[in-house]
């Protein structure tokens, strides 16, 4: 006995087609927001620049808690700036458009496996590790804060960090639960409405 045979789905209709092409397009419209985050990275690059320069010329008369404090600093800006290029390259490749950088030899590494989960959990890893370098700061140099400022600092840093096991605990449940849906959702190709 054979199995029934279904019929085809009916065609939408021209005006149908329309408005799913407008929303799947409206994705567009976050470019302004990366080239914005570009920007800001720029400035974070000059920043840096006159934070090295004035640790260069005050090398000398600095003693070594505010040179390490200078570094630190330092070390918080380039941690910003990875922040800002994970969300500036994983969110256009996510939500916008493929990149086209396979097999490009600076193709970063983990951008080859990355969809909504996997960013969130990056970008939670650097905000932990962004509010660790303001911690060290702050313990470094203990006499201008008060007892309260570094009471709600340390808060703050574990509220990351248990946010940052719970997100990376359900993106593990997610893509176990579901491992089709995630795998192929890496690999496959984009609509023909780009």
């Amino acid at each position: 006995m054979s199995a029934p045979k279904h019929s085809p789905a009916p065609a939408r209709p021209a005006a149908m087609k329309a408005l799913p092409k407008i929303i799947f397009m409206s994705r567009w419209l976050q470019v302004p927001l990366y080239l914005g985050l570009i920007i800001a990275q720029a400035v974070y690059v000059v920043l840096f620049l006159k934070e090295v320069w004035h640790l260069v010329t005050h090398a000398m008369t600095l003693d070594e808690t505010n040179i390490m404090l200078v570094v630190l600093g330092l070390i918080d800006v380039v941690m910003i700036s990875n922040l800002l290029i994970m969300v500036i390259v994983g969110g256009y490749e996510t939500f916008v458009s493929r990149l086209g950088v396979e097999g490009h030899p600076d193709e970063p590494e983990w951008l080859d496996h990355v969809n909504a989960g996997v960013l969130k959990v990056k970008l939670s890893m650097a905000l932990i590790s962004i509010s660790s370098i303001h911690l060290l700061k702050t313990f470094i140099n203990p006499d201008q804060h008060t007892f309260h400022t570094v009471l709600w600092q340390v808060i703050i840093h574990v509220a990351f960090l248990v946010s940052a096991l719970i997100m990376a605990w359900v993106d593990r449940l997610t893509t176990h639960t579901h491992p089709k849906h995630f795998h192929s959702e890496t690999i496959a190709p984009r609509s023909a409405l780009d």
